[in-house]
């Protein structure tokens, strides 16, 4: 058994158990792949791959073990390389944050502001997708920390930080009935909806709270980004439910926001990573710019 093994096994992992494409990945004839996983479990005595053919098409049971400690064997590497960065230079580096839309365009541009100031050789690269999409980048190890409302708290295997709660807001163009008066969960509902996707900014709290009302919504239009939300707002097509800290006083000055905190769960947006994942001093540090800018916003609200 060698490393060079055990790197094969992380490869095959990473590429569906597809051996041209893990030869390819490792520079090696495709025929070289194949005879390394031979002698690799002709030394453990038992097969590590179920195969038609030629083709591997899925792990056995002891394939199935061995991974999960090939994968905590490069978890090792990945934090050796990271520990001696930091130790040879803890202000240069790069930070990749997983978020979404939301997160990046209403509540990360004052935090990254800072940090840049203060860390001006760390590079930032950020990537926006769904939130089942940025558990997968921290464990496919292609983001380094997670920003967001919905589904990390599902995973055993993450950190997760309280950062701060917001609530809901529906808006709506000037002189529309709901801009004046009380409103209800029977108001709102009375009105076709767009909101977001399914998974995304608090979406399940909406649910929640017009399904304990006894209520249906019409919503006729799902969207990941609130900038879309509020176009079609815009166009009369419905209300647009949406998170509170999105609506901008300035560059929405068509727009009527009404707050629903009285109607619809807090959301709590958390800061994620992965708990054997070591973080450098810079990275630390950012965190903390995060949660000083949760603060304020806390006391600004």
């Amino acid at each position: 058994m060698n490393l060079s093994q055990i790197e094969l096994l992380r490869v095959l992992q990473e590429t569906g158990l597809n051996l041209s494409k893990a030869a390819e990945k490792m520079h090696v004839v495709q025929s070289a792949v194949s005879r390394q996983l031979q002698l690799f479990e002709e030394e453990l005595g038992s097969p590590l791959f179920e195969r038609k053919g030629k083709k591997l098409v899925a792990l056995t049971p002891l394939g199935q073990r061995v991974m999960d400690e090939v994968s905590a064997i490069n978890q090792a590497k990945l934090n050796i390389q990271a520990i001696a960065a930091d130790y040879l230079d803890s202000n240069h580096g790069t930070i990749h944050i997983a978020t979404t839309h939301t997160q990046a365009k209403y509540f990360l541009p004052a935090p990254i502001r800072r940090f840049r100031e203060k860390y001006p050789g760390v590079r930032i690269y950020m990537v926006q997708t769904s939130p089942e999409q940025l558990i997968a980048q921290l464990h496919e190890h292609k983001a380094d920390i997670a920003i967001c409302t919905e589904k990390v708290e599902d995973d055993a295997e993450l950190i997760t930080q309280h950062c701060y709660e917001w609530h809901h807001a529906a808006v709506m163009p000037k002189g529309h009935p709901l801009c004046e008066g009380e409103l209800s969960c029977e108001r709102l509902a009375a009105f076709p909806i767009l909101t977001y996707s399914f998974g995304f900014t608090g979406r399940s709290n909406i649910e929640s709270a017009f399904k304990a009302a006894g209520l249906e919504l019409d919503i006729i239009l799902a969207a990941a980004d609130t900038d879309v939300i509020k176009t079609y707002v815009r166009l009369g097509m419905g209300i647009g439910l949406i998170a509170g800290m999105a609506y901008d006083a300035f560059a929405d000055q068509d727009l009527v926001a009404r707050d629903l905190s009285h109607l619809i769960p807090r959301s709590i947006t958390k800061i994620a990573y992965l708990k054997q994942n070591y973080l450098p001093l810079y990275s630390q540090h950012f965190i903390d710019e995060l949660l000083v800018a949760a603060k304020e916003r806390t006391q600004l609200s």
